[in-house]
């Protein structure tokens, strides 16, 4: 039997604080999920029948909850925390002439 290799992958997360993580991938060659990593299951509103959302099913192929912190950041500063756009349109005009 061929032992599997894990499948990894850096993500950046912002909870609990900002870091880069380490965190598994579905397998690609698994035959249920042919490599999605679950399964949808859409769902109708018991009244009327209509469709009313999906829902997601992980499948056993990897846990998508297991991650290894790799590097915390720092937290933004406040100025980007406001949604202020430095770089953004100010009260001078950038058309010519300037």
């Amino acid at each position: 039997m061929t032992r599997r290799l894990p499948r990894l992958r850096i993500q950046v997360t912002c909870w609990p604080r900002y870091a880069l993580v380490l965190t598994d991938t579905p397998d690609p060659d698994y035959s249920m999920c042919e490599g999605d990593g679950g399964f949808e299951h859409d769902y109708g509103d018991y009244e009327t029948g209509e469709y009313a959302g999906t829902d997601w099913e992980p499948c056993t192929c990897w846990n998508e909850q297991h991650r290894w912190l790799l590097l915390p950041l720092p937290h933004r500063p406040h100025w980007l925390r406001r949604g202020v756009d430095p770089w953004g349109p100010s009260d001078y005009s950038d058309e010519p002439p300037f």
